[in-house]
């Protein structure tokens, strides 16, 4: 079906992403898994070609769009062609939202610019040891002292954790007021006590580097209070469903990618004589994909269409994600089979989807967590 969500500029946008792909991603992305890390270069070549900030006012040097449509075609880019090495979701789909919306004017002078350049590099950090899709768990704390705030804790799962030189971290700065005692600092690199752990060693997305983040008494001005003190639970809830929807995005986009590999891998691989999807049970399965694939394509794009217009509801968000995710660890892991040995050799892409998307039904809250919000979204 003609996909209908798209004007000419966000296809012309669509050719832009995909060149700068083909330029600075793709020919270095290989060594980036070796490296567990992607190079600094990457980030301050995405900041000249503008795909930084697209919504960020022009005058802090963004793109001043509004059209949420424009990270869409971008995530669906970098899905499709594999390279998850650039934690450039996390920086536009998610803290942008966060600096644009709560950032004062004086940190916005401060931050943005240097964010959609790419000299500034974000990560946020939720997730502790303890504590993962419940946030209201986390023990990580800001204490007021004079004009600072002292923290201490940790966190561990935080993609762009090493090379961040910002980073929005999840605090307590009341312990005694449960999930209204919970607030968003600003943690900029250098500060003292601000430490690094591992780059964690995954078993997917080797290229992005994830990491333990340690804070030990450190002094963050209160300066570097995002938004108002005791508020930040209900900022992260509000933001959420915007990371659900680019992770349900990129999830329908690799699986996609993936299956049409394997329909062209089945149409030239033979056994028997023949090509292997010429066999009734391959053929089923591919048109079972195919099918599947299909509806969630319509439901991603309605839920793209509502969430542009500000409609999309958090149990919404939740859905997509919770489907688009599962869909693609089932589609991929179909495509993985259909390959037989062959699947199972890191050198070809369905080896490397299989192992790259299986996060997927993690991160941004599990599927568990997703069926539990649509649930209570039912009254029972």
């Amino acid at each position: 079906m003609q996909r209908e969500i798209f004007t000419e500029e966000h296809e012309a946008f669509r050719d832009t992403v995909r060149s700068f792909i083909a330029k600075e991603v793709a020919p270095f992305h290989e060594q980036w898994e070796k490296d567990g890390v992607v190079s600094r270069d990457v980030w301050l070549a995405a900041g000249r070609q503008g795909l930084l900030g697209i919504d960020i006012d022009e005058r802090y040097g963004g793109g001043g769009e509004r059209d949420y449509r424009y990270y869409v075609v971008m995530g669906e880019e970098l899905a499709r062609a594999g390279v998850h090495g650039p934690g450039f979701a996390v920086h536009n789909d998610i803290n942008g939202g966060y600096l644009s919306r709560l950032a004062t004017d004086e940190q916005k002078q401060r931050w943005l610019p240097g964010y959609c350049s790419g000299e500034i590099i974000t990560a946020i950090a939720m997730t502790e040891p303890a504590a993962g899709s419940d946030l209201q768990g986390i023990r990580t704390t800001a204490v007021k002292d004079g004009d600072d705030y002292i923290l201490n804790g940790q966190k561990t799962f935080i993609t762009n954790g090493i090379l961040s030189d910002l980073v929005i971290v999840v605090a307590r700065t009341d312990p005694e007021a449960g999930h209204k005692g919970i607030s968003l600092l600003v943690v900029e690199r250098g500060m003292i006590g601000f430490e690094r752990g591992r780059n964690l060693d995954k078993i997917g997305l080797h290229a992005q580097d994830t990491a333990e983040l340690y804070f030990e008494n450190v002094r963050v001005p209160k300066a570097n209070l995002l938004g108002e003190e005791g508020e930040g639970f209900v900022y992260l809830m509000q933001n959420l469903p915007r990371e659900r929807v680019a992770i349900g995005v990129t999830a329908l986009a690799g699986a996609e990618k993936a299956f049409e590999e394997t329909l062209e891998y089945c149409r030239n691989r033979e056994a028997f004589g023949r090509p292997i999807g010429r066999f009734q049970h391959n053929r089923f399965t591919l048109a079972e994909m195919k099918t599947e694939l299909s509806v969630a394509r319509a439901f991603t794009d309605r839920c793209v269409t509502e969430h542009v217009a500000d409609r999309l509801s958090t149990e919404e968000a939740s859905m997509l994600k919770w489907w688009n995710t599962e869909l693609c660890n089932r589609v991929v892991d179909r495509c993985l089979q259909l390959h037989g040995g062959y699947g199972y050799m890191t050198e070809y892409p369905i080896a490397k989807a299989y192992l790259d998307s299986r996060i997927q039904t993690i991160f941004g809250g599990t599927t568990e967590i997703m069926k539990e919000i649509i649930g209570r979204s039912l009254g029972l």
